[in-house]
């Protein structure tokens, strides 16, 4: 691949946005949005788990159904993005999630995270765009959603 190198840097950091975006769109945000940011068949899997979500208005269903009153705080770090053509690029990012149900407000005590992992993503330039077409959730540390 032979890119110019402030085009492939644009491309590593507009991916590396995505990596971010989704984190606050599900904390802070909508997160039924999360969809927008996977391409039109993009999946999101969890082989641990045995889930697969496949599309985006599934993708849109699933987030979407998260409950209203949890809160949540993801912490991002090591995202490494490589591209792989023009308009295809790897990821990997590290998280830490921090995680209650039953939140009306106010602080809550803190605790250690209820999950730790990684996210293997793989991304697809689409109209200018650069998109999720796959992630994969990797859990080695986890744990049950308190309530507040």
């Amino acid at each position: 691949m032979d890119l110019d190198p402030l085009q492939q840097l644009l491309a590593e950091r507009a991916c590396e946005r995505v990596v971010l975006d989704f984190v606050r769109r599900l904390d802070l945000g909508e997160p039924s949005s999360v969809s927008e940011l996977f391409t039109k068949d993009g999946r999101w899997e969890w082989p641990d788990g045995d889930r697969l979500v496949e599309g985006r208005e599934a993708l849109r269903k699933y987030f979407g159904a998260r409950p209203a009153d949890r809160l949540s705080r993801r912490l991002m770090s090591n995202v490494l993005v490589t591209l792989t053509s023009p308009d295809s690029a790897i990821s990997t990012a590290y998280f830490s999630t921090y995680r209650t149900d039953g939140y009306h407000g106010g602080q809550v005590p803190a605790g250690p995270p209820i999950q730790v992992g990684h996210y293997e993503d793989t991304f697809r330039r689409v109209d200018g765009s650069w998109l999720i077409d796959t992630r994969t959730l990797f859990l080695p540390f986890g744990g049950p959603t308190p309530r507040h």
